[in-house]
């Protein structure tokens, strides 16, 4: 079975609207999609933010008079002209072409990410089986990458940690594998706790992470605070991570452009000895250690 594509060039201002008559035309889905690869970073909070250059694309039964269907949408819009594109679509098995494209991944000398249809690729590795699924975090974003080979390359044995923003729990399941003792997951999104607590289960480390929305996480030290989050809460949480990080503990910041790193940089060392930046693909890891002061 095939099916057609209508894709109808839009605005932010018109993507909800044109989206709605697509519906009302019979469309089986609508997507909205960039139009033009710009990157939306840092929404602010409420905010569902679209591209300057959107594509609201419909799709339809391959027998669908598309034609007829431009008509009425035109109508409906009092005779607005409407930028489009109509392809077809053709059927494919596209569990099996996602899974084909999700492959064991390492991460420094030791940590492989692996899902769950994949045999570990090294008997003696260190293997977090994790599946994309219900939140952010796969290791396949620069981001978590840059995280996940700041743990393999650290000694984190026996080490209380607190993963800030868990989303999957990729982080704190890492974190628990390499031999932390302790790990407390934090996120305000409650499916995201959910995800973490499933993939922890799945990897034999459930006794040692706990789950937390941020008012509900103890306020103990700390030896390792990793967040994987965005520039904007990293600046307003560094009085906070300063409060939880032990005299000596490390932090482990990511989520931050390359144009933001100064500004975040300032906001840690009165706190932190911070360490030289790494960057991959425009994104940054910041990292330090907790000074033995209280300023």
């Amino acid at each position: 079975m095939a099916w057609l594509q209508l894709k109808l060039a839009s605005t932010p201002e018109a993507a909800q609207r044109l989206s709605d008559l697509l519906s009302d035309a019979g469309a089986l889905s609508v997507t909205l999609q960039d139009a033009a690869d710009q990157p939306l970073y840092e929404p602010p909070p409420g905010a569902t933010p679209l591209w300057s250059q959107t594509w609201v694309t419909g799709l339809f039964d391959a027998d669908a008079d598309l034609q007829a269907v431009l008509v009425w949408l035109r109508n409906a819009l009092g005779g607005q002209d409407l930028p489009h594109v109509i392809s077809p679509l053709e059927d494919k098995d596209w569990e099996r072409e996602w899974m084909d494209n999700y492959h064991p991944m390492r991460f420094g000398a030791r940590l492989w990410i692996c899902p769950s249809w994949h045999q570990p690729p090294e008997a003696d590795a260190i293997t977090v089986m994790l599946d994309p699924g219900l939140a952010f975090g796969t290791g396949t974003h620069p981001t978590t990458a840059l995280c996940l080979e700041w743990l393999d390359a650290h000694d984190v044995t026996d080490k209380h940690i607190i993963d800030y923003g868990c989303g999957s729990g990729i982080l704190a399941v890492a974190a628990a594998k390499l031999g932390a003792q302790q790990v407390w997951a934090v996120d305000y999104d409650p499916q995201a706790l959910h995800a973490t607590a499933l993939n922890a289960e799945k990897n034999a480390v459930n006794m040692l992470i706990h789950t937390v929305l941020p008012q509900d996480l103890p306020h103990t030290g700390t030896d390792i605070m990793l967040a994987n989050i965005l520039a904007g809460p990293l600046i307003e949480l560094a009085p906070l991570f300063a409060e939880l990080v032990r005299p000596g503990g490390a932090i482990v910041l990511s989520g931050i452009l390359n144009t933001q790193s100064d500004a975040v940089m300032q906001h840690y060392q009165p706190w932190f000895d911070m360490a030289p930046v790494t960057e991959r693909d425009e994104w940054m890891r910041l990292s330090g250690v907790r000074k033995d002061n209280d300023l």
